[in-house]
């Protein structure tokens, strides 16, 4: 079961992503699922908005 998205207006920071990206590839060798590709791309779009600063943090 892929992880939940945070709540609406809750950001996560750079790290946190690289961290949930590097945990999806357990072995270079090893395939990622289709579930696990669309993490994997729902994480890198949130890495770009992040890196970008289109994402502001929650008070």
């Amino acid at each position: 079961m892929p992880p939940s998205p945070p709540p609406a207006g809750a950001a996560r920071s750079a790290a946190e992503l690289n961290e949930r990206i590097r945990a999806l590839w357990s072995h270079p060798q090893v395939p990622l699922t289709p579930e696990q590709r669309d993490e994997y791309a729902r994480l890198l779009a949130e890495l770009a908005r992040v890196e970008r600063g289109d994402v502001v943090e929650a008070a």
